[in-house]
């Protein structure tokens, strides 16, 4: 969830760091039944006070001409990998993939939240709401909606 956020697998992990020391820190006498909603929570957070700051850098890069610091080529990714058998379904399975997060970096965040927390991280209705701070039906109206707008988007992948 914070890779998708912010599109950079370190910054993610660091993101991911932060929210378990948080949860560890406030939540940590909970009973394990109630982690799982806490620590999305603490994590989603995380992510748009990541957004918040982000956007502020931004705005200050554009006022005193900072740019980036790189090219943003990786010479490792040119590199073959010797574990894939078929490279026609790596690329099907890239393309694919590529296509999934473009999809879901194009929901709304709250759609996004109720898709990734009930479809990919497994959390019931009442989870979810409590990991996102709203109603179970909330949590069905954004989730219902996601699911209906990735169908579309994704519709040559069927």
């Amino acid at each position: 969830m914070a890779r998708l956020a912010t599109a950079d697998a370190e910054e993610a992990l660091d993101i991911v760091q932060e929210a378990m020391f948080g949860f560890a820190r406030r939540y940590g006498g909970r009973t394990a039944g109630e982690w799982a909603p806490l620590f999305y929570r603490t994590l989603q957070s995380r992510i748009i006070d990541w957004q918040r700051r982000t956007g502020l850098r931004n705005r200050w890069r554009v006022w005193f001409g900072g740019g980036d610091e790189g090219d943003g080529h990786d010479p490792l990714e040119n590199i073959a990998d010797g574990r894939t058998p078929d490279p026609e379904s790596a690329l099907a399975d890239r393309a694919v993939g590529t296509a999934i997060e473009a999809a879901l970096r194009q929901l709304p965040l709250r759609q996004r939240q109720a898709f990734l927390l009930r479809s990919w991280e497994g959390l019931g209705v009442a989870e979810t709401a409590t990991a996102m701070g709203c109603s179970a039906g909330s949590v069905k109206t954004h989730y219902s909606r996601a699911v209906h707008t990735l169908r579309s988007l994704l519709e040559e992948y069927r």
